[in-house]
């Protein structure tokens, strides 16, 4: 604890900054963890607490605008990048996207604390046109809100995390098994998950040419085309194939009663 504690005296402010602008930027950074280690040395005097709590929000609203300006000019690539590293990029958007449909713009407000969310929740806020000045302002209450719960964590804690470093450090070849055997654990319930739900992957398919003979005979009539683009995929602006009807994934409850039940339905996304 004392070699963290030292670390943390030297380099704390700009250590803290940099995972927090990290973080923001959707870089998979233990963030929380470095605001938690910062608290502890904040309650050792070895750090400033409210330096501590300016840098790291200075860091979230830095990161966080960029990545506001860059959601609001790039829109959905940006999203989809940022969504690439996970298993499921359209759940990644639909999840973040969800959030906003049932919170609203106090989405903002919790977003730090929910992983997924919090790397979308600015890029999110930008594509949805969102002014610059109500953003900052409940960004603001964000980024003071997760980093005080986290500095306060770290301080409140500090002798117990000493205890607890100091019983791995005592547990030495012990704890690293313990390690290695739960990452080996974690990933063999990955790959159960993924044989387990790889058929759920598979989704008929018709060729562009088929549907079109189809809707060009006498069976056109027959036929519903549903536009099913998620947030930050789908542009309003952007054009549909002729006569189909655009649903929203979000709100699947409500718009699945658009549907026909005497019609076949052919959906299409990006």
């Amino acid at each position: 604890m004392s070699e963290i504690l030292s670390l943390m005296a030297k380099h704390g402010y700009a250590f803290v900054f940099g995972f927090l602008f990290a973080e923001a930027m959707g870089l998979p950074l233990p963030a929380a963890v470095a605001l938690v280690a910062g608290g502890a040395a904040a309650a050792s005097h070895r750090l400033n607490g409210p330096g501590l709590l300016i840098a790291a929000v200075f860091a979230l609203i830095l990161g966080d605008s960029v990545q506001f300006f860059l959601g609001r000019h790039m829109g959905w690539a940006l999203l989809g990048f940022l969504c690439r590293v996970s298993i499921n990029p359209e759940t990644c958007i639909l999840r973040s996207a969800e959030s906003f449909y049932k919170r609203g713009k106090a989405t903002l407000l919790i977003a730090k604390f929910i992983p997924g969310v919090n790397t979308m929740a600015a890029p999110l806020a930008g594509s949805m046109k969102m002014r610059y000045a109500q953003f900052l302002r409940l960004d603001l209450a964000g980024a003071c809100l997760y980093a005080f719960t986290y500095l306060a964590v770290g301080y409140l804690s500090r002798d117990f995390l000493a205890a607890v470093l100091e019983g791995f450090h005592a547990a030495g070849r012990a704890m690293e098994v313990a390690v290695v055997l739960a990452i080996a654990a974690y990933g063999a319930y990955r790959v159960v998950q993924f044989i387990k739900h790889r058929g759920d992957r598979v989704v008929p398919r018709v060729q562009a040419q088929e549907l079109a003979r189809r809707l060009a005979s006498e069976q056109g009539d027959d036929v519903q085309i549903v536009d099913v683009r998620s947030h930050g995929y789908y542009d309003p602006g952007a054009e549909r194939i002729k006569n189909s009807i655009r649903i929203e994934p979000n709100n699947l409850g409500k718009e699945i009663k658009n549907l026909s039940k005497d019609k076949d339905i052919y959906l299409y996304c990006t």
